[in-house]
């Protein structure tokens, strides 16, 4: 009797040591540890409780019931067989046992008493320690759940309302903030762990680093001094419906994936296509049409995926006239035209698809017309080539110039070409009646396209795109896997045909929202009111004498530039964005170094038009009365970079100081300890700052790269004539002429009797000879 009651009873202390390491696991968040513990004390309990069950018995209190507690041990769940048998011992006892607490008698006669309450005392401690157990377990599930991450309903509505708070308070008040960051790059490293959180982190902790070391490094583009690049679309409806889109969750990639999603996105095309005034030809409910749109991720896309279809276009019809040559030949062959003020888009498209692109000049207004694509289309297929895309642009990137459709549709129509026209900015305002001469000639094209997520309040990403021919798009880019089938693919259209990505984001519904909330005249008169503020600050500027205005003002763009050097410019652009009260771009236009002013906030008004005109006046005014003493280091580099002339560091202090001279308003110039000096002390974020390169457009930003982009497409179709040799030994000796599109001067080919011409390239390369009759296919590079 005694040594099954020792052994309760060492059984017991032992389960108390337990339960102190239980807590210190608990304090140290190790699953494993308490569930290993848990086990433990699931066992050592069960042995108890048959110990118990024999004490119980022996001395007579309740053997039936006795019994029952060391059946059910085996079967009955843990917190009903610790409650029972609590129970079962409390009302067996009869005796006053079981009311004299935990206390132990002293007196040893009282034998059976005292083994009673030690039996009583042992139950209820371990039925504390089973209720103790369950609930640390209990606390380490709920502790595993908050602890995988994320965020309960309840927490998302309350921080949701915070965010909402958030933003509106951050739109608001944008004003108050610099424009463009104070910071140099890589300044986030340091900032930041450089491991991500082993454990879940909270809200009010990500947000307070959100604060303190993201916003810092922000450039506003919703300020209302923010005059860079083109506007970057941001409204209130638009955010709310992507919220929605994000909690939906969707995968619009066919109709079955989501019927709401690819249902909208036709009726908002076509919504959006009559809007703008696009002939029926190009809208999806078109009777007897073939036309469609679809809305990609960027401008890029749609110009890639256009010439992707131009281009299986034209490959088809080559294989069936040539069905003996190498598909690899006739692509080398391909060539497509784009004016220099094009989206550098359409030369990586090229680039991408692996065909030829020239790149043509523009007239005086910065346009490409239909006699320079003319020229150039007879040109290339005088010389074996094959002419078969051209891209044109509504709206151009580095002064918003709008290429002549009216000219060059008929040309692309004559000569079988598919035609591209890029609407990126421009096309958004054709929902203005005002402006759509712009687009005359739209009924040649063969795709259009343009970014709502630009100029019509539509957050990124949102670009619509419309074809006349939907087939000719999709069998092109059509990949048709099993699992990627259903049953309503003759009835339905499947956008994942319609673009490069497979899975798509519910793009459509923000455009709905912001339709619907703004309305069509809404969004007109937001249009004419940033047209508006252009033809202000235009008006502002011409009336300062020391300023120019460079090219037309269409739209919300304004070119312009101070009446002085290229260098000068470069300084006024660097000295005004690194002030942080404004921010603008440069442009190449003409050789010539201008700064891009386009209207962008939402509710831009006069008083910010008179701001920033203030503000850019008064730079200009003091740079014009300190004077400029040196060139700035940026350029200085780049040239050293690009065209390597300099032959020693000596000969490079010396052209910069011979740059400097010319550039200076005084006359005065530095000497090599002052020059070297204030060189080596420009911080990086100086150095940089006017080099804030478009992301868009890149080449806008110096002459040179335009000449480089130039020059190299150029370079490349001469040395393909140059290993030409049976075309060089048919026109040897013949005499020799400069063409037009090496040297951008329009020649005079009425007078050519040889019938060839001759590419002399900028670098002073050897003359190669270029023939003006047809010689057929030629050897590939």
């Amino acid at each position: 009797m005694e040594l099954p009651l020792i052994r309760l009873l060492l059984i017991t202390f032992f389960i108390i040591s337990l339960q102190v390491i239980l807590r210190f696991c608990a304090q140290l968040h190790s699953p494993m540890l308490i569930d290993g513990i848990g086990d433990l004390l699931h066992t050592l309990i069960a042995y108890c409780r048959r110990v118990s069950a024999r004490i119980l018995h022996s001395l007579s209190l309740n053997s039936e019931a006795a019994a029952d507690l060391e059946s059910e041990s085996s079967t009955q769940p843990e917190s009903t067989v610790f409650l029972r048998r609590y129970v079962a011992t409390a009302v067996s006892s009869k005796s006053s046992a079981g009311k004299r607490g935990l206390k132990l008698s002293t007196d040893t006669t009282a034998e059976a008493p005292n083994f009673e309450q030690l039996s009583c005392f042992a139950n209820g401690t371990l039925y504390k320690f089973a209720e103790f157990t369950r609930a640390t377990q209990q606390d380490l599930k709920r502790d595993t759940a908050k602890k995988v991450g994320g965020m309960k309903a309840a927490e998302f509505r309350q921080h949701g309302k915070e965010m909402v708070d958030y933003i509106v308070d951050y739109l608001e008040n944008i004003h108050r903030r610099r424009v463009v960051p104070a910071i140099e790059p890589g300044y986030l490293r340091d900032s930041l762990p450089h491991d991500a959180p082993q454990h879940p982190e909270s809200y009010a902790a990500v947000m307070e680093d959100f604060e303190k070391f993201i916003m810092p490094g922000v450039t506003h583009w919703q300020h209302p001094r923010f005059h860079a690049y083109f506007p970057a679309g941001n409204s209130f409806p638009s955010i709310l419906a992507d919220m929605i889109s994000d909690a939906l969750g969707c995968m619009g990639f066919s109709w079955a994936a989501c019927p709401a999603m690819t249902e909208l996105e036709i009726i908002m095309l076509d919504w959006f296509g009559k809007m703008i005034g696009l002939p029926p030809a190009f809208l999806p409910f078109t009777e007897n049409g073939q036309g469609g749109g679809v809305i990609q991720g960027s401008a890029s896309e749609c110009n890639f995926v256009s010439l992707l279809a131009a281009r299986f276009e034209v490959l088809k019809e080559l294989r069936q006239r040539f069905p003996f040559v190498e598909e690899g030949l006739l692509m080398s062959k391909l060539v497509a035209y784009c004016s220099k003020e094009a989206h550098s888009s359409v030369e990586k498209a090229c680039m991408i698809a692996m065909v030829k692109l020239r790149i043509l000049e523009t007239d005086s207004k910065f346009r490409l017309r239909g006699e320079t694509l003319a020229i150039a289309i007879q040109e290339d297929r005088n010389l074996g080539l094959i002419p078969f895309f051209v891209s044109t642009t509504l709206g151009t990137t580095s002064c918003c110039s709008f290429d002549v459709l009216s000219e060059i549709g008929p040309v692309c129509q004559a000569n079988d070409l598919w035609l591209h026209v890029d609407g990126a900015y421009g096309g958004s305002a054709m929902i203005c009646p005002e402006f759509r001469y712009l687009m005359s000639g739209i009924e040649y094209a063969m795709s259009f396209n343009t970014n709502p997520n630009k100029w019509m309040l539509v957050n990124f990403d949102c670009s619509t795109m419309w074809v006349k021919d939907r087939y000719k798009l999709t069998q092109a880019l059509v990949v048709d896997p099993l699992y990627l089938q259903h049953s309503w693919m003759d009835k339905a259209i499947d956008y994942r045909h319609w673009g490069i990505p497979l899975s798509r984001r519910f793009r459509s519904l923000k455009l709905w929202f912001v339709i619907r909330m703004y309305g069509v005249e809404g969004l007109q008169n937001y249009i004419r009111e940033h047209v508006r503020l252009a033809k202000k600050f235009e008006q502002l500027l011409r009336a300062d004498d020391m300023f120019e205005i460079i090219g037309d003002v269409v739209m919300g763009l304004v070119c312009f530039r101070m009446k002085a050097s290229n260098e000068i410019n470069q300084a006024l652009l660097t000295k005004l964005n690194s002030s942080g009260r404004i921010h603008m771009v440069p442009a190449s236009l003409n050789q010539q170094f201008v700064i891009r002013f386009c209207v962008c906030a939402e509710h831009a008004s006069d008083r910010d038009i008179q701001i920033a005109y203030d503000i850019i006046s008064q730079t200009a005014q003091h740079m014009m009365h300190d004077g400029i003493g040196e060139p700035l280091v940026e350029e200085a580099e780049l040239e050293m970079l690009e065209e390597k002339a300099y032959a020693s560091p000596e000969d490079a202090l010396k052209r910069e100081m011979s740059r400097s001279v010319s550039g200076a308003l005084d006359g005065t110039t530095p000497s090599n300890e002052e020059f070297l000096e204030k060189k080596s002390a420009r911080t990086l974020a100086e150095k940089r700052s006017f080099l804030v390169r478009m992301v868009s457009d890149p080449k806008c930003y110096n002459p040179k790269i335009v000449r480089h982009l130039n020059m190299t497409s150029y370079r490349k179709m001469s040395e393909d004539v140059a290993r030409d040799r049976t075309l060089r030994q048919t026109i040897g000796g013949s005499k020799l002429t400069r063409p037009r599109y090496l040297t951008n001067e329009v020649c005079d080919r009425s007078g050519s009797e040889g019938g060839t011409t001759s590419v002399t390239n900028a670098s002073g390369e050897e003359d190669i000879t270029v023939a003006l009759q047809g010689t057929g296919l030629q050897t590939p590079m």
